[in-house]
């Protein structure tokens, strides 16, 4: 499996707290720990924002299977040529998976056609993360429920279509709740979201939280070689005369 961690390493630059909790950025964390989960046979990289092309050029793109996407205060300054490289990529077949306040991003709003707003306060309160579907590969080994001591509250409602599957539903202290862990079918890809993961708290080093990342890759990995959508294709006239003959 070949796997491409994106990161916008941003706060980790200029916020020494972050920083110090993640000295190897966000991205780092998060592919430490998918190295070590999905075993000898994956493949894991990083990208970030300040990369060439943000290092999502089309040869890395087209050398992955599953993209993870991290990303907070620069979604603006991701280039509108990559998200559609992206997009097409996602379309043909490469899993998505969307964590945070990724959930704001131009791929993620791209993919989803909705504002994909939501409300929000980081109060450092607890959060439940509940499993709603236990049989979904997703939710394998995750504690029920999920407990996070401090954590930024993200509440309904979430301007998403319809998730094709929820795995997991949030409530906070404050009493809002959150779908948190949602499935979505784009084209031939599979795409997760996943709320849990602000800059401010230690979420990435969670074993917790790792297998949800670990089991949101396996998922959303193609089950057959990658490519991009076929447009404008068309049988030839007279096809279904032919087959019938034959």
């Amino acid at each position: 499996m070949r796997v491409t961690v994106w990161g916008e390493n941003v706060h980790e630059q200029r916020d020494e707290p972050v920083r110090q909790r993640y000295p190897d950025g966000i991205h780092g964390a998060i592919a430490a720990a998918l190295a070590d989960r999905l075993g000898p046979d994956a493949r894991v990289r990083t990208a970030t924002l300040q990369d060439d092309e943000h290092g999502l050029t089309e040869a890395v793109l087209s050398d992955t299977d599953v993209l993870t996407w991290w990303g907070h205060i620069a979604h603006d300054q991701v280039d509108d040529a990559v998200v559609a490289r992206v997009k097409e990529r996602v379309l043909g077949g490469m899993g998505l998976v969307a964590l945070h306040s990724a959930h704001y991003s131009k791929i993620f709003r791209a993919l989803m056609g909705t504002s994909c707003t939501l409300r929000w306060r980081n109060d450092g309160e607890s959060e439940l993360v509940w499993t709603v579907h236990p049989a979904h590969p997703i939710a394998a080994g995750v504690p029920h429920p999920l407990r996070l001591p401090a954590h930024e509250m993200y509440g309904e409602h979430f301007d998403i279509p319809q998730p094709d599957e929820l795995v997991f539903v949030s409530s906070f202290a404050g009493g809002e709740v959150f779908r948190s862990g949602c499935c979505f079918t784009r084209g031939a890809g599979r795409i997760f979201y996943f709320s849990p993961g602000d800059q401010d708290y230690p979420i990435y080093h969670r074993p917790d939280v790792q297998q949800v990342l670990a089991n949101a890759v396996r998922w959303a990995a193609p089950d057959r070689p990658t490519g991009s959508v076929a447009r404008n294709r068309h049988a030839p006239a007279g096809w279904y005369r032919e087959e019938v003959a034959g």
